[in-house]
């Protein structure tokens, strides 16, 4: 049986009304720094989070946005197929950056999985989109229905796929809300420089199952 999620769900708002205020979010943030758009984005928000998956460069948002709301929650979700290295990773950063953390795991085990479609499922293929659903869509789904944000702050950049090619720094998702990314305009040179200044870790081995590989969609930025 298809493994089925209930999308978050948020008051209707008149997508016109949404498209116009986005239009208007865009013009102001488009010469901002990605410390500035941070900065804007927390005072507006009265509700906000960050996602991370704690892949190679997730040091760089997370720095920047609790450098100015520490306590801000942080989500991830743990698809219980992370590297021993991104295990290590992700436990050094909480600490080190004294984050607070809001773990989401999947509802089947990594185990039962791997039985169930004899390892990781064949990318393209209706297995493929249930596994990724469980393992990312559904616990990241509980995790904006238990936490109920206004803004969500994200990471994408511009330079990663065609599809973040199309998006911009404020958009506003199927899911209803408002997501934020500073880093959107930011090229690798412009991350690499911040990771020098602030001595931040890399986290070089990390690999996620629900894209296969670098420049692939899974559906959190497409879907919700």
């Amino acid at each position: 049986m298809r493994y089925k999620f209930v999308l978050y769900k948020k008051p209707m708002v008149p997508m016109s009304l949404v498209n116009h205020e986005l239009e208007q979010v865009n013009r102001l943030l488009e010469d901002c720094s990605a410390v500035e758009i941070t900065s804007w984005a927390l005072q507006k928000a009265a509700h906000p989070v960050v996602s991370t998956s704690f892949g190679p460069n997730s040091a760089v948002l997370l720095h920047m946005v609790t450098a100015q709301m520490p306590q801000i929650p942080v989500i991830w979700v743990d698809s219980g197929y992370n590297t021993n290295p991104t295990y290590k990773f992700a436990l050094a950063l909480i600490e080190r950056l004294n984050l607070n953390i809001k773990i989401y795991t999947p509802k089947s085990t990594t185990a039962f999985l791997n039985v169930k479609h004899s390892g990781i499922p064949e990318i393209e293929t209706p297995a493929h989109q249930e596994f990724t659903e469980v393992v990312k869509l559904e616990p990241f789904n509980r995790a904006l229905n238990e936490l109920e944000p206004d803004i969500w702050i994200t990471g994408i950049r511009a330079e990663e796929t065609a599809f973040r090619q199309t998006l911009n720094i404020a958009t506003a998702p199927s899911s209803g809300i408002i997501k934020i990314a500073p880093l959107f305009k930011w090229v690798a040179a412009d991350i690499h420089d911040y990771i020098q200044q602030h001595n931040l870790p890399v986290e070089k081995n990390y690999f996620d199952p629900t894209k296969s590989f670098e420049g692939r969609e899974c559906g959190l930025h497409t879907r919700l």
